[in-house]
């Protein structure tokens, strides 16, 4: 017997999983089940949950590229239908579904689809009355989005032919049923638009089952309904169907016939309001004819249409009186600006320049005798001091001593002898006397 050696659980894995990738069966599947546990990824968008069932279950992964396109929000308890492929992820080493589309289990799962989008557009407010554009009366150009083979247009056309024969239709031929439908009705409204001319646009189809009256349903539809600039009429199914279209668009019809007699008045009740407008504009016309005629009657028979003068005497009185005051207030002001024009004179003459300058001149000769006079007593008083100071160093002077009989001895560098210590025999020094100088020599020093 051949011993077989161990592998590891990460080739186990690797194998398992060839396995199932190998097996067509599992690499295309469509299962049938109720979700639990959902959860959708805050950052990535992606689904995980569990699909069970009463005797099993499976893990589940829907990436955002495939969840984007489904028209309903999984919640637990939603019964599904699933297609994807069966695969081993390595980390757990258990087996899931990678799913590529998902669909609610049957028209349950459509009613479930509609009413989440239904709440979700009204939470928006793309249903609020405000947004609603009025549907003109007597449009130009009238638009229909719709197939051009089916039964609906052929009514639409019809009946607004018969009813309203000036008013030019223009067939935007359209999807309406079918994988592609959404998107062909999204793009006939953005076609609309962009004509330029189209004063109405009708939307719809004829009757059918929930699945195919679902384009209708579409959430890009209702946003291309409600972002129109173009007044939107929905006219989809028979008169018991109602879409999310219906809930957006401005005006719902309950049939394409019924849409058509909405933009189409027909001649005899265009003839039936102008007859009810001529008769209330006659009606208007009599009331204020009436009334002015009052008004005029009123005027005549009044006291002052029948006497004039009893209106103009009391405005000529009251003319003159303004008049004369007017005349009073002139006066008035005439003598306020005499007044005035004499100070400015008198001013003036006050402040001319050639009287200004001869007063400066009078300020400034006062000043040069002020300022000569305070000179001449400067100059005594310091000539009165010199000359007491000059006294006082003459009184003070050595030479008034030595003019007494005493003379200065000075040594070399005019130091000045005061005691016999500072010199010895043989020293030069110059005697100081009050008519000059003797050089001298010490013969002898004799200290007393």
């Amino acid at each position: 017997m051949t011993e077989k050696l161990p592998v590891t659980v990460t080739a186990l894995t690797k194998y398992l999983k060839a396995k199932f990738q190998a097996d067509r069966n599992l690499q295309n599947i469509m299962l049938r089940g109720e979700i639990s546990n959902f959860k959708r990824h805050s950052s990535s968008g992606h689904f995980y949950f569990t699909l069970k069932d009463d005797g099993a279950r499976i893990a589940a992964v829907m990436f955002q590229s495939y969840n984007s396109t489904i028209a309903f929000q999984p919640t637990d308890g939603m019964q599904v239908i699933v297609q994807g492929e069966i695969t081993v992820y390595p980390q757990s080493g258990s087996y899931q579904i990678y799913i590529r589309d998902m669909q609610p289990d049957g028209v349950g799962g459509l009613f479930v689809a509609f009413e989440q989008l239904k709440k979700k557009l009204l939470e928006e407010g793309l249903f609020d009355q405000k947004f609603k554009k009025k549907i003109p009366s007597f449009p130009s150009v009238i638009g229909v989005a719709t197939s051009p083979t089916g039964a609906a247009v052929r009514d639409i056309i019809t009946t607004i032919q018969r009813r309203y024969p000036i008013g030019k239709i223009i067939v935007i031929p359209t999807l309406v049923q079918g994988d592609g439908a959404p998107a062909s009705v999204v793009k006939s409204i953005e076609t609309a638009n962009k004509l330029n001319n189209i004063d109405v646009l009708i939307v719809g189809r004829g009757g059918g089952s929930i699945e195919e009256l679902w384009a209708f349903n579409d959430e890009k539809v209702a946003r291309a309904i409600f972002q129109s600039k173009i007044p939107i009429i929905s006219a989809v199914g028979h008169e018991t169907d109602t879409t999310i279209a219906d809930y957006v668009a401005d005006l719902r019809a309950p049939t394409p016939t019924a849409a058509a007699e909405l933009v189409s008045l027909s001649q005899r009740e265009i003839l039936e309001q102008f007859a009810v407008r001529e008769a209330r504009l006659n009606k208007a016309m009599n009331s204020i004819f009436d009334k002015k005629k009052l008004q005029l009657s009123t005027i005549q028979e009044s006291y002052v249409f029948r006497y004039p003068n009893s209106l103009l005497n009391p405005k000529q009185e009251l003319f003159d009186r303004t008049l004369e005051k007017l005349e009073q207030s002139m006066n008035e002001i005439v003598k306020g600006k005499s007044i005035q024009y004499k100070e400015l004179t008198s001013s003036l003459l006050i402040h001319h320049p050639s009287n200004r300058v001869k007063l400066e001149k009078q300020k400034h000769e006062q000043l040069h005798m002020s300022l000569q006079k305070e000179f001449n007593r400067l100059i005594t008083h310091k000539q009165f001091m010199m000359e007491k100071v000059i006294h006082t160093l003459d009184a003070l002077s050595p030479l008034k001593v030595m003019a007494r009989g005493y003379s200065l001895a000075y040594k070399e560098n005019e130091v000045l002898v005061k005691s016999v210590k500072q010199v010895k025999n043989g020293d030069q020094f110059e005697l100081q006397m009050t008519d000059g100088k003797l050089s001298c020599e010490v013969l002898e020093v004799k200290e007393q």
